[in-house]
Protein backbone atom coordinates (compact mmCIF):
# COMPACT_ATOMS: atom_id res chain seq x y z
CA UNK A 1 0.00 0.00 0.00
CA UNK A 2 0.61 3.35 -0.75
CA UNK A 3 -0.40 5.96 1.74
CA UNK A 4 0.03 10.38 1.98
CA UNK A 5 0.72 11.67 5.48
CA UNK A 6 0.26 15.37 6.06
CA UNK A 7 1.28 16.54 9.83
CA UNK A 8 0.12 20.45 10.10
CA UNK A 9 0.75 23.02 12.61
CA UNK A 10 -2.29 22.11 14.84
CA UNK A 11 -1.61 20.52 18.30
CA UNK A 12 -1.07 17.01 17.94
CA UNK A 13 1.43 15.93 16.20
CA UNK A 14 1.91 12.98 18.55
CA UNK A 15 -1.02 11.47 15.99
CA UNK A 16 1.38 11.75 13.29
CA UNK A 17 4.08 10.57 14.91
CA UNK A 18 2.03 7.57 15.71
CA UNK A 19 0.87 7.17 12.58
CA UNK A 20 4.07 6.84 11.15
CA UNK A 21 5.43 5.02 13.30
CA UNK A 22 2.39 1.92 13.01
CA UNK A 23 2.63 2.44 8.89
CA UNK A 24 6.30 1.59 8.84
CA UNK A 25 5.71 -1.47 10.80
CA UNK A 26 3.16 -2.59 8.52
CA UNK A 27 5.90 -2.04 5.87
CA UNK A 28 3.35 0.22 4.16
CA UNK A 29 4.94 3.00 1.82
CA UNK A 30 4.63 6.20 2.72
CA UNK A 31 4.97 9.65 1.70
CA UNK A 32 5.32 12.28 4.21
CA UNK A 33 4.69 16.24 4.03
CA UNK A 34 5.63 18.14 6.63
CA UNK A 35 4.10 21.43 6.87
CA UNK A 36 6.84 24.07 8.28
CA UNK A 37 4.10 24.83 11.34
CA UNK A 38 3.99 21.11 11.74
CA UNK A 39 7.62 21.05 12.40
CA UNK A 40 7.74 23.78 14.81
CA UNK A 41 4.40 22.51 16.70
CA UNK A 42 6.37 18.51 16.24
CA UNK A 43 9.43 20.49 18.62
CA UNK A 44 7.23 22.46 20.50
CA UNK A 45 4.87 19.38 21.80
CA UNK A 46 7.53 16.33 21.47
CA UNK A 47 11.04 17.30 20.99
CA UNK A 48 11.31 16.05 17.43
CA UNK A 49 12.69 17.43 14.72
CA UNK A 50 11.47 16.75 11.14
CA UNK A 51 14.49 14.64 10.30
CA UNK A 52 13.17 12.47 12.70
CA UNK A 53 9.59 12.21 11.38
CA UNK A 54 10.68 11.86 7.75
CA UNK A 55 13.09 8.96 8.62
CA UNK A 56 9.73 7.36 9.40
CA UNK A 57 8.97 7.84 5.90
CA UNK A 58 9.80 6.24 2.52
CA UNK A 59 9.63 9.67 0.76
CA UNK A 60 9.05 13.22 2.27
CA UNK A 61 8.40 16.13 0.24
CA UNK A 62 8.72 20.27 0.58
CA UNK A 63 5.42 21.86 1.16
CA UNK A 64 6.49 24.00 -1.88
CA UNK A 65 7.08 21.14 -4.33
CA UNK A 66 3.59 20.96 -6.49
CA UNK A 67 5.53 19.22 -9.15
CA UNK A 68 5.99 16.09 -6.87
CA UNK A 69 4.33 13.13 -8.25
CA UNK A 70 1.93 12.82 -5.46
CA UNK A 71 0.55 16.09 -6.93
CA UNK A 72 -0.74 14.24 -9.86
CA UNK A 73 -3.84 11.30 -9.65
CA UNK A 74 -1.81 9.29 -12.37
CA UNK A 75 0.46 8.46 -9.05
CA UNK A 76 -1.32 6.01 -7.69
CA UNK A 77 -1.74 6.01 -3.93
CA UNK A 78 -4.51 4.10 -1.17
CA UNK A 79 -5.30 7.31 0.73
CA UNK A 80 -4.49 9.97 2.73
CA UNK A 81 -4.41 10.96 6.47
CA UNK A 82 -3.70 14.61 7.73
CA UNK A 83 -2.54 14.39 11.43
CA UNK A 84 -3.34 16.56 12.64
CA UNK A 85 -5.03 18.40 10.56
CA UNK A 86 -5.20 22.26 11.23
CA UNK A 87 -8.84 24.29 10.74
CA UNK A 88 -6.62 26.44 7.83
CA UNK A 89 -6.13 22.89 5.77
CA UNK A 90 -9.02 21.96 6.33
CA UNK A 91 -10.78 25.21 4.91
CA UNK A 92 -8.47 25.36 2.18
CA UNK A 93 -8.94 21.65 1.23
CA UNK A 94 -13.11 22.86 1.38
CA UNK A 95 -12.28 25.68 -0.78
CA UNK A 96 -10.46 23.92 -3.51
CA UNK A 97 -7.60 26.38 -2.79
CA UNK A 98 -4.22 24.26 -3.81
CA UNK A 99 -1.62 26.78 -2.91
CA UNK A 100 0.83 23.94 -2.16
CA UNK A 101 1.25 20.83 -1.93
CA UNK A 102 -0.34 19.22 0.96
CA UNK A 103 -3.86 20.95 0.04
CA UNK A 104 -2.57 19.66 -3.66
CA UNK A 105 -2.69 16.40 -2.41
CA UNK A 106 -5.49 16.27 -0.63
CA UNK A 107 -7.27 17.47 -3.80
CA UNK A 108 -6.23 15.31 -5.75
CA UNK A 109 -7.44 12.36 -2.82
CA UNK A 110 -10.83 13.93 -3.55
CA UNK A 111 -10.73 14.08 -7.16
CA UNK A 112 -9.38 10.55 -7.57
CA UNK A 113 -12.19 9.29 -5.04
CA UNK A 114 -9.60 7.88 -2.95
CA UNK A 115 -9.60 8.08 0.95
CA UNK A 116 -8.98 11.37 2.66
CA UNK A 117 -8.86 11.22 6.04
CA UNK A 118 -8.72 14.09 8.27
CA UNK A 119 -7.72 14.34 12.21
CA UNK A 120 -9.02 17.98 12.62
CA UNK A 121 -7.78 19.23 16.02
CA UNK A 122 -9.83 22.27 17.14
CA UNK A 123 -12.26 22.86 19.70
CA UNK A 124 -14.82 24.48 20.05
CA UNK A 125 -16.02 24.51 16.27
CA UNK A 126 -17.76 27.47 14.76
CA UNK A 127 -19.82 27.25 12.17
CA UNK A 128 -17.85 28.01 9.69
CA UNK A 129 -15.67 25.21 10.38
CA UNK A 130 -18.85 22.93 10.63
CA UNK A 131 -19.94 24.04 7.13
CA UNK A 132 -16.70 23.15 5.60
CA UNK A 133 -16.68 20.18 7.22
CA UNK A 134 -20.04 19.29 5.67
CA UNK A 135 -18.53 20.45 2.57
CA UNK A 136 -16.08 17.74 2.48
CA UNK A 137 -18.07 14.70 4.17
CA UNK A 138 -20.66 15.53 1.09
CA UNK A 139 -17.45 15.58 -1.83
CA UNK A 140 -16.00 11.89 0.32
CA UNK A 141 -13.54 13.02 2.47
CA UNK A 142 -13.72 11.39 6.19
CA UNK A 143 -13.47 13.58 9.08
CA UNK A 144 -12.11 11.62 11.49
CA UNK A 145 -11.17 14.34 15.07
CA UNK A 146 -8.86 12.37 17.67
CA UNK A 147 -11.49 12.35 20.48
CA UNK A 148 -11.14 10.18 23.11
CA UNK A 149 -12.69 6.63 23.93
CA UNK A 150 -12.76 5.78 27.55
CA UNK A 151 -14.26 2.07 26.98
CA UNK A 152 -10.92 0.68 27.17
CA UNK A 153 -10.12 1.99 30.14
CA UNK A 154 -7.17 3.75 29.15
CA UNK A 155 -3.96 3.82 31.34
CA UNK A 156 -1.82 6.78 29.55
CA UNK A 157 -1.59 9.21 27.14
CA UNK A 158 -0.35 6.93 24.69
CA UNK A 159 -3.31 4.68 25.29
CA UNK A 160 -5.82 7.53 24.20
CA UNK A 161 -3.72 8.74 21.27
CA UNK A 162 -2.91 4.85 20.05
CA UNK A 163 -7.06 4.10 20.11
CA UNK A 164 -7.60 6.94 18.04
CA UNK A 165 -4.77 6.21 14.94
CA UNK A 166 -5.87 2.79 15.52
CA UNK A 167 -9.65 3.97 13.99
CA UNK A 168 -7.89 5.52 11.45
CA UNK A 169 -5.89 2.60 10.11
CA UNK A 170 -8.77 1.02 10.47
CA UNK A 171 -10.50 3.43 8.15
CA UNK A 172 -7.44 2.92 6.12
CA UNK A 173 -8.38 -0.84 5.26
CA UNK A 174 -5.27 -1.10 7.43
CA UNK A 175 -6.80 -2.34 10.72
CA UNK A 176 -3.59 -2.86 13.30
CA UNK A 177 -3.30 -6.31 15.38
CA UNK A 178 -3.03 -4.64 18.66
CA UNK A 179 -5.82 -2.85 18.16
CA UNK A 180 -8.14 -2.47 21.20
CA UNK A 181 -11.64 -3.94 20.30
CA UNK A 182 -15.01 -3.74 21.80
CA UNK A 183 -16.52 -6.84 22.24
CA UNK A 184 -19.59 -6.02 24.39
CA UNK A 185 -20.22 -5.81 27.79
CA UNK A 186 -20.87 -9.36 27.95
CA UNK A 187 -17.70 -10.63 26.94
CA UNK A 188 -15.80 -7.84 29.13
CA UNK A 189 -17.74 -9.22 32.36
CA UNK A 190 -16.52 -12.84 31.32
CA UNK A 191 -13.06 -12.42 31.13
CA UNK A 192 -12.99 -10.25 34.58
CA UNK A 193 -12.06 -7.01 32.41
CA UNK A 194 -15.07 -4.70 34.58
Amino acid sequence: MKVIVGITGASGTVYGWRLLEKLKESGVEVHLILSRAGERTAWLETGKTAAKFKELASYSYALEDIGARIASGSFRTDGMVIAPCSINTMSSIAAGITSNLLVRAADVALKERRRLILMVRETPFHLGHLRSMAALAEMGAIIAPPIPAFYHKPQTVMDVVDHSVDRVLDLLGLPAPDAWRWEGREARQETGAE
